[in-house]
């Protein structure tokens, strides 16, 4: 090798171990690491092999010759009495690799093919945050980090505030014991505290262990606790005056137990290469069902005296070895980013990526889930970004690698113009999702729309459900609401499973549907925001179809409970000429509904004029539509909710917090009889 190429791997060796400091200061200090785990072991493992070949390239920085990062200054440092070493991970992530690892094991204790299997402790490598735990006479005294493997953080004050983790062992304990675990956040338990966090409009947390490992590192206890944190034991450290000192590491796990000290019920002995491989089978389809997140399996010689006899190296022990699975994160480029159109008009960027293989599959697409999100993540086309895909779930992009940009990267500019429909596209001041104003007409909404038309609370076509629906746009036998009534029954009867009986019971449908009322027809529109008892307020106040298409954004707001979002909705939705000619096709078809008596800005009078009422419960006679109508018929406003504006509640049998609530702010309770009576209708 001459000198210029020498150098070149000399370059190269400075450059891998200046990465992976950077990386493993990101991780383990800053508690945000910026690449996957499989990225790190790859630049890991081609940094062994060229100082394995060049050991004069090797130094005493370097992150093969050290465990893990440096120590937080505001926590005080803890020398390991008995130092925390890290595994060996086995490249191989198939079942092979147990095979492997067997096969090293075999050969350096010298066995042949006739040799019986050697004996495992098989377990699951959890993804959290490594903890030493020292007892003393049974009590916690000290609770360290794992550091660099020499030195730790005194972390005793946050570890005390895990319930999992007892502060006194029980039973006939060693003088001194020092146990070896995993401080770990369940997935149940991240998902309550980012619903905390979203509630209170403060940030969320990207994953579970980043979350756990920030918060045992916390200065103030309180902000540990509020985390829920779990802990299993995994193995020992320091101990004296043990006097039935386990001879195998399974029996040491299980005497751990009987102290007290929680561990993983995922574990099992298991005998040579086959029962290593069988393990790594049967966890991996166990893996997306657990409570909590993990990344592999560990296999550790069950022999205590094999372990010793097997020895270490400098970083890690020869009888232990970390087998992981397929990575659930991986490095590919940002190629560009769409927008998707829902089934309800909302936009969703989509993510294009170069294929990267992640979690078992190829995935070449993401979600960005809405505008906001991807601004969050600081993401921009052309980024070298982290895909993660767990099981079944989406494939998610994590963030950039902002390291690796070249300049060239470019901003996303969210569309004006639906790309399915070109309606506009509008987002709500306080909506994080954008949305397609084409409601009646854009493709991608076509489904829904119908469906939502034909729902029972609208037009109300019986026999119209999904599958039906399905067929019919499908078969492109429809496109808008309005085609509905240019349905020939030679086409229904085409249709799989549509015989002529029950095409003619949906055509019936379809005609009895055209004689509804304007409340009807205004919800079965699907203008964003106009519910079911909005649709009745503007029917109520507008009186018939015209004056309401005619409404500016000043008019809708005069409409009682009609404020500036929902007016906002309507004026967008009516300013798409689109949806304007289905609804004059909607009414050529012949749909129509009686004239609302008095003028514009009018209200129905009765017993109940001008008042709010509120339903729960089970009424004796009357059905939930019922009663909402006969309220309605005498003026009133039925509501969902109770509120110091609620002039009644009428109350059913298992009526709840509605009625609690009506009782605590002094609203007048009624039955069924007392409706009735109200509205002058008992015995009649």
């Amino acid at each position: 090798m001459d000198l210029f190429e020498y150098d070149q791997i000399r370059v190269q060796t400075a450059l891998l171990r200046d990465t992976l400091n950077r990386y493993a200061h990101a991780y383990y200090v800053l508690d945000a690491p910026v690449v996957p785990d499989a990225e790190y072991d790859r630049l890991f493992r081609d940094l062994q092999a060229i100082e394995s070949a060049y050991p004069e390239l090797q130094t005493l920085d370097s992150p093969t010759q050290r465990v893990g990062g440096a120590i937080l200054k505001e926590l005080a440092a803890v020398r390991h009495r008995v130092p925390m070493l890290s595994i060996e991970t086995e490249t191989d992530t198939t079942p092979d690799g147990a095979v492997a690892f067997d096969d090293r094991i075999r050969r350096k204790l010298g066995l042949d093919d006739t040799a019986a299997p050697i004996e495992y402790a098989a377990e699951l490598k959890f993804d959290g945050l490594a903890i030493n735990l020292r007892y003393e006479n049974g009590l916690l005294v000290e609770a360290a980090t794992r550091g660099d493997g020499e030195m730790g953080e005194d972390v005793t004050h946050t570890i005390r505030t895990i319930g999992s983790i007892p502060l006194r062992l029980i039973g006939d304990v060693p003088a001194v014991l020092e146990v070896r675990g995993e401080v770990f956040m369940r997935r149940d338990d991240f998902e309550r505290l980012n619903a905390r966090m979203r509630a209170r409009n403060e940030k969320t947390f990207i994953n579970p262990r980043n979350t756990a490992a920030g918060a045992v590192r916390q200065l103030d206890p309180t902000v540990t606790a509020e985390r829920s944190l779990s802990f299993f034991a995994y193995g020992v450290g320091e101990t004296q005056a043990w006097p039935d000192y386990p001879s195998s590491h399974s029996t040491l796990i299980d005497t751990l137990s009987s102290y007290g000290l929680p561990v993983c019920e995922h574990r099992a002995v298991v005998a040579g290469a086959e029962g290593l491989a069988g393990f790594h089978r049967s966890i991996a389809m166990l893996r997306d069902s657990l409570a909590f997140d993990i990344d592999g399996v560990v296999y550790k010689v069950n022999s205590l005296a094999l372990q010793t006899r097997l020895g270490f190296r400098s970083r890690e022990p020869h009888w232990a070895v970390a087998h992981k699975y397929p990575a659930q994160e991986a490095l590919t480029e940002l190629l560009d980013i769409e927008v998707q159109v829902g089934r309800t008009g909302a936009i969703t960027p989509v993510a294009r990526l170069a294929p990267v293989f992640v979690g078992g599959v190829t995935v070449t697409n993401a979600t960005l889930h809405n505008e906001d999100e991807l601004r969050r993540k600081g993401l921009r086309i052309g980024d070298t970004v982290i895909v993660r895909r767990a099981g079944d779930v989406i494939p998610e992009v994590v963030g950039s690698v902002l390291d690796r940009r070249k300049g060239a990267e470019r901003e996303f500019v969210m569309p004006s113009e639906c790309p399915v429909c070109g309606s506009r596209i509008v987002r709500g001041e306080d909506e994080a999702v954008a949305r397609c104003t084409g409601g009646l007409f854009c493709p991608a909404q076509r489904k829904q729309a119908i469906l939502h038309f034909a729902h029972r609370r609208a037009l109300d076509i019986e026999g119209l459900g999904d599958k039906l629906v399905d067929q019919l746009v499908d078969a492109d036998l429809i496109k808008t609401p309005a085609d509905l009534y240019k349905l020939a029954p030679e086409a229904l009867e085409s249709l799989p499973r549509m015989a002529e009986k029950s095409a003619r019971n949906v055509l019936n449908a379809i005609e009895r549907s055209k004689q509804t009322s304007l409340a009807r027809f205004v919800f079965g529109l699907g203008i964003r925001n106009v519910g079911e008892t909005t649709a009745k307020d503007l029917a109520r106040y507008f009186g018939n179809l015209e004056n309401l298409l005619t409404a500016d954004e000043p008019a809708l707001l005069q409409v009682p409970d009609v404020g500036p979002i929902v007016a906002k909705s309507i004026v967008q939705f009516l300013a798409e000429k689109h949806n304007l000619d289905v609804i004059a096709q909607l009414q050529q078809a012949g749909l129509a509904w009686p004239v609302q008596a008095g003028e514009v800005g009018s209200n129905t009078t009765g017993e109940l004029s001008g008042k709010t009422v509120v339903l729960t419960g089970t009424l004796p006679t009357l059905s939930r539509d019922a009663a909402t109508a006969l309220i309605e018929d005498h003026g009133g406003k039925v509501t969902g909710s109770v509120s110091k504006k609620t002039d009644y509640v009428i109350a059913g049998e298992d009526a709840g917090t509605k009625l609690a609530k009506a009782i605590q702010l002094g609203v007048k309770v009624l039955d069924e009889q007392g409706l009735m009576a109200l509205l002058g209708k008992v015995g009649g």
